[in-house]
């Protein structure tokens, strides 16, 4: 398995996985994100501004991870330029369990070290105790949980926002 940043010739193949991702967990009933959300044209946005890190099985992209170096959504209180952040950690169906989102973890944590950045950070919905487990397992630590989405207080997804000290 290699891990790299993303270039833009990946782009249809990152937008695929994504895709991938997004069905399987509306067919299991946990959706969160919609497959239309990933387009080839708006994930070859990103990839073109450095925000995808790939692993690659055999030369084939097999998981990704988007990689932002700020996040006023879930983060609005970090100071921009202190912190990386990560989203959208998918990995094909077809080699989940093999490691894929851990050396794609390990990939983000050394690159967010060698651009001088103090602190790891992500978030995931807080029922999803696999995907709590492989970061806490990874060294992770639980900051808090936010409620998100709800309107008037009321309603919303739980999510758990987890960082690593650098």
């Amino acid at each position: 398995m290699h891990t790299e940043l993303a270039q833009p010739a990946d782009s249809p193949a990152i937008a695929a996985v994504l895709r991938e991702a997004a069905q399987w967990l509306h067919d299991r009933r946990t959706p969160l994100w919609a497959v239309s959300d990933f387009s080839d044209a708006c994930v070859a946005q990103d990839v073109g501004s450095g925000q995808f890190v790939v692993a690659k099985v055999n030369g084939a992209v097999a998981g990704v991870v988007k990689f932002q170096r700020e996040d006023p959504t879930f983060w609005p209180e970090v100071e921009p330029g202190t912190a990386a952040f990560l989203h959208k950690l998918a990995v094909r169906r077809a080699v989940a369990g093999l490691g894929v989102s851990t050396a794609l973890l390990a990939f983000a944590r050394d690159h967010a070290r060698s651009l001088g950045l103090s602190t790891l950070r992500l978030d995931c919905v807080a029922d999803r105790q696999p995907l709590r487990a492989l970061y806490e397992g990874f060294g992770f630590t639980l900051h808090d949980c936010i409620l998100k989405g709800g309107k008037g207080g009321k309603g919303g997804r739980e999510f758990a926002r987890y960082e690593m000290v650098l």
